[in-house]
């Protein structure tokens, strides 16, 4: 039995299809029986367990044979790093408790890096934390999901603009959470052998105006990008419902990236996925 946290966001929900394509027991961790439905449909068990509930979260992971671990982030949260990190401590407990023989967790590019990574940061104390008490570890630092351009497709069908806080010339590593989430299940069947770090990327790097020129091309018009400063990161993240501590996180982490301090640990050993940029856009718009 394998068990998935995060099976109603992106890269949860490809490991647990994966899973289950390949004949493999599943059973996904929800907040709620309603949340599970669809999933028992396709043949899954379902949990109901809340990270903060150490003692059904330990219910659930117990023995099984590997888990997918991500601790979903709340941007709203006042104090987000102190919060964060608890919900780190509080999964670690659970997968202590457990004994469960093999974690796969989700954590980012950059995660061996101590300070200056913004929201990063979390992730980074939850491989320590997780790995403290894991039997056995596989750590996933994939790059910034193509996923996130999402939020933008709107306004470029809309005025034909895509914003970013991204240089729009400067090519960055992006990744589909679709290569994500089947990385996760391979890593899951194939077993843990103790601490492995396996960073990720997609088929290859991409500028912002790249994809403003794949998306233009998807919707059949012109779309050029919308350029703002690291300044404006803050105002516009708290237009969102972020807090201003987990906003200025993230004008941290754009600022590092900016400036090449965050990137891979080995990257010699980078493992690239299959989704281009073109097929994760025409999924998303």
């Amino acid at each position: 039995m394998f068990v998935v946290l995060g099976a109603t966001g992106h890269t949860g929900a490809v490991v647990a299809e994966t899973l289950l394509a390949r004949k493999q027991p599943v059973r996904v961790v929800v907040r709620s029986a309603e949340k599970g439905a669809a999933w028992k449909t396709k043949g899954a068990d379902v949990a109901v367990a809340l990270l903060e509930d150490v003692p059904a979260m330990t219910k659930a992971l117990t023995g099984a044979t590997g888990v997918y671990l991500l601790v979903p982030p709340n941007y709203g949260a006042t104090a987000w790093l102190v919060e964060q990190r608890q919900r780190m401590d509080q999964a670690a407990q659970a997968v202590k408790a457990s004994g469960i023989p093999h974690v796969v967790f989700l954590s980012s590019i950059g995660g061996h890096i101590a300070e200056g990574t913004g929201p990063i940061r979390a992730v980074r104390y939850g491989e320590q934390v997780l790995g403290a008490v894991a039997k056995n570890m596989t750590v996933l630092r994939p790059c910034s999901f193509m996923e996130n351009w999402a939020p933008g497709i709107g306004m470029a069908k809309g005025q034909g603009l895509l914003p970013t806080f991204i240089t729009p010339t400067a090519k960055v590593p992006m990744i589909s959470t679709r290569d994500i989430g089947r990385t996760g299940a391979e890593r899951l069947m194939a077993g843990g052998r103790g601490k492995q770090v396996v960073e990720l990327a997609g088929p290859e790097e991409y500028s912002p105006e790249e994809v403003a020129a794949a998306l233009g091309l998807i919707l059949g018009k012109s779309v050029s990008t919308q350029f703002a400063p690291l300044s404006a990161v803050v105002p516009t993240f708290t237009s969102f419902g972020f807090s201003t501590e987990a906003a200025t996180l993230f004008e941290e982490m754009y600022a590092a990236f900016a400036k090449g301090a965050i990137g891979y640990e080995h990257p010699e050993q980078l493992i690239r996925g299959t989704v281009t940029l073109t097929d994760a856009l025409r999924g998303m718009a």
